[in-house]
Order: structure tokens, then C-alpha cells, then sequence
């Protein structure tokens, strides 16, 4: 089974390398430090025992940031190296975190490249963001005496479906793991059913309600409102993703017939594509500036996109309504607790299949408007910015819902001190 599973890697390794070159095409950093990809990193400069947690791309990287600051800050034994698939990932990392955590590319999981990956960092212990299920990382990790936890872990059941048509691969790869720590009751019941271990698996909760944003987002928001200007609405269009943009822009339409100030600021889930929304947003008439272009913005301006990783809090902190992208088209949503700690009225589509225990509670709170189409999304957002305590009153709930959520992080490292 293993085997058949490396041989089938092993022949798509060409197909992977043209995707990496075909995503270089758009962000050059696709093209940059291809070994690490198969293994071949420098040593960490930290000494060992090492802990090493992988998160795949910037969405990730948030959510597991109060888990390193909080093993960071607690002085707990062993130094921190991240790993990333994605160059935004990467990004963020740094900027987070600079020369304190150590960054390298996950490897690819063929057993020559998780050997040698390995070799060379020699981590104590494995924490894995979300769910990633590698069978030949895993099995090497246990043979090594490494080991491995699966922590904010959720599983749909249509991912659940998916892995069984693998036989029983997945389910060998989860009874490697030390410890299962599930977002929810159903998530730990579809990784039992999956085959993992009964005494491995613990609901700790959702780790991104532990969200806590510092006093100097408020403070860099309001330097970003008074350049913006006090008196215009704003509602941001966050991680939005090809297809999406036109949504929103044939939406922007609509509302100027009511707001005709109001300033749309895209954030884009992949910023190496502001230059293609740019041109969309030309298209379509509107006035456009870049975040790093000089100047970006002027008072005519009616859409402005942010073309930087790691600026969204503050721009969801200057606005009125946040739309949370990914749920017009079928991505599965991102998200929507950010704007909602910061008290941000959120409006999202309805393909949130990613974050259905997110939406649920903050859609029954009153705290999340879903839309399902431009007129429905125009009127929503319309009526948000005309109506100052609605707004309010949306962004407190969202609030309420975060502070009686919270508490995973502390259930979390019970459960790694306990386990790993």
C-alpha cells in the first residue's frame, strides 16, 4: 500500500515541478528554494531538541500563532522551526517572527526526501496545523520515536469519504499520530471512523477563537482611517479569490447608487494577482489604486487594493463592513473571526463548508449576513453602511461569540504536554 502510494508520487514529481513553474509565472517566489522542497535544507542554527510545526499557507500561520507565542513566552524546552508550503506562508512567518523561528518549505512526501528532511533537522516532536495526513512523513516520524500531533484538526465529511477510497492507507497514517486534537465533537467522530487511535484523540475546540489582536492594530487603523478620511464608508472585500473579484465589483456598482463616497478596499487571498484585479477594476470604470503603488490613493479614488501579506487586521479594523471572500465561489470561506474580534459587521456567501461550525455560531449570534447573489450582497452591505447601530450591534455580537469561545489554547497544551 505504501509503496503503490510513493510510486504514484514519484511518477507525478514532473507534473509538480510544472505547476511550481507555472505558479512562478505569477509569484516569482514559487521559483525560489526548490530543494528545500525535496529535503535538501541547512541545518537549524538552534540547538535541539527541536519542535516543528507545520502550517501550509497564511491562514495557518494565524491560527496557530498563539500556540508559538504562548511557547515562546513559557520558555518551554526545545526550539521552534516552522515549515510552510506556500511563499505567502513563508512571508508570514518572517514577519511575524524574524530570525527567532526558523522557516524551511515542507518537504514533499516521498521517503527518500522525509529521510533526508529528517536527517538534517532532526525535530523531537511534530505539530501539525489543521489536517495534513502524509503517510510517509508520519511513518518515518513514528519509526524515529518522533512525535506527531494533529492540533485545530477538522475533517468534513466529504473529506472523510474521500480518504476511505484509499483503503485502509489513512487510517494507518492516523494511528502514527500521538495526538488528535479535533476543532469538534463530529471532526473527532469522523477521525475515529477514519481509523485513528480512541486514546488519541481529544476535542480541544477551535484554536482561531483565541484570537487577540494587539492594541497597535487599533492604533495603525486609525492612522489608515484618517488617510482614507473619516467621513467616507468603507467596506472591505477580504480574501477574495478569481471569479469573486467581478462579484464584488458588479456589487460596488450598486451600492454607490446609495453610498456614492463609499471606498472598496480589495484584499485578495493571493496578492501576486492585484495586478490582473486591477485591470478588472479599470474595466469596469472605477478609479483604482494599489497599496504600494505612490501615491495609491487620492480622494477620488473607489477602489483600493492591498497588495501586502500580513496587513489585513489593520485594514479590517479601518473599515466599516468586511465581506469575507471565498464563499461566493466554491472554496469553502475564510476566516470570519478576524473582523469579528475587531467588532466588524460580517457579510459572506454561502459556501462556507470550511468553517461551518464558525459560521453556524456566528450566522445564530446575529453576528454573519450570508448572501448568495451580487443583488443580495449589494443590499446587504448597503444597508450596513447607512445604519451605524446595526453595525454596532452586529460587531458586538461577533465579540460575544470569540470571549465565550475562547479557552482552546489553554485545553490544547494540556493535551501536548500530556501527549507529546
Amino acid at each position: 500500500m505504501y509503496f503503490v502510494y510513493s510510486l504514484v508520487l514519484y511518477l507525478g514529481v514532473p507534473l509538480v515541478l510544472c505547476r511550481l513553474a507555472w505558479l512562478g509565472l505569477r509569484n516569482r517566489d514559487y521559483l525560489q528554494r526548490w530543494p528545500e522542497r525535496f529535503g535538501y535544507v541547512s541545518p537549524v542554527t538552534f540547538e535541539t531538541p527541536l519542535i516543528w510545526i507545520h502550517a501550509v499557507s497564511v491562514g495557518e500561520v494565524q491560527a496557530a500563532r498563539p500556540l508559538v507565542e504562548h511557547i515562546r513566552k513559557n520558555g518551554r524546552p526545545g526550539s521552534l522551526m516552522m515549515t510552510t508550503t506556500t511563499p505567502g506562508g513563508a512571508r508570514t512567518i518572517q514577519q511575524l517572527y524574524g530570525t527567532a523561528v526558523e522557516q524551511r518549505y515542507f518537504p514533499y512526501d516521498l521517503p527518500g526526501v522525509i529521510k533526508r528532511f529528517l536527517d538534517t533537522v532532526q525535530p523531537r516532536s511534530l505539530i501539525i496545523m489543521e489536517t495534513e495526513i502524509w503517510p510517509n512523513l508520519y511513518r518515518e516520524c513514528r519509526r524515529r520515536n518522533i512525535s506527531i500531533a494533529l492540533v485545530n484538526a477538522r475533517l468534513s465529511d466529504k473529506s472523510r469519504r474521500g480518504y476511505q477510497r484509499f483503503g485502509g492507507l489513512a487510517g494507518r497514517t492516523l494511528q502514527c499520530l500521538s495526538l488528535i486534537a479535533a476543532q469538534s465533537r463530529a471532526d473527532a467522530d469522523r477521525f475515529l471512523a477514519l481509523g485513528a487511535r480512541p486514546e488519541t484523540v481529544r476535542v480541544t475546540g477551535n484554536l482561531k477563537f483565541d484570537i487577540a489582536q494587539p492594541h497597535s492594530v487599533s492604533e495603525a487603523a486609525e492612522v489608515r482611517r484618517r488617510f482614507f478620511s473619516p467621513h467616507r464608508s468603507v467596506w472591505i472585500a477580504a480574501s477574495t479569490h478569481e471569479g469573486e473579484e467581478r462579484l464584488v465589483l458588479e456589487a460596488f456598482r450598486q451600492i454607490l447608487q446609495r453610498h456614492a463616497d463609499c471606498l472598496l478596499v480589495i484584499v485578495p487571498r493571493h496578492p501576486e494577482r492585484s495586478g490582473e484585479i486591477m485591470e478588472l477594476c479599470r474595466r469596469y470604470g472605477f478609479q483604482t489604486g494599489r497599496h504600494t503603488q505612490n501615491p495609491g490613493y487620492t480622494q477620488r479614488t473607489q477602489v483600493y487594493i492591498v497588495d501586502t501579506l500580513g496587513e489585513l487586521p489593520v485594514f479590517y479594523a479601518a473599515s466599516d463592513v468586511a465581506f469575507v471572500g471565498g464563499s461566493l465561489v466554491p472554496h469553502g470561506g475564510h476566516n470570519m473571526l478576524e473582523p469579528a474580534s475587531l467588532g466588524i459587521p460580517v457579510v459572506a456567501g454561502t459556501h462556507l463548508f470550511n468553517f461551518s461550525e464558525v459560521s453556524e455560531l456566528l450566522g445564530l449570534a446575529g453576528a454573519l449576513a450570508q448572501v448568495s447573489t451580487v443583488r443580495e450582497l449589494a443590499g446587504k452591505v448597503g444597508e450596513l453602511l447607512g445604519d451605524a447601530n446595526q453595525r454596532h450591534a452586529m460587531g458586538e455580537k461577533g465579540r460575544q461569540v470569540i470571549r465565550e469561545n475562547q479557552g482552546t489554547l489553554g485545553r490544547l497544551i494540556d493535551a501536548l504536554d500530556y501527549y507529546i
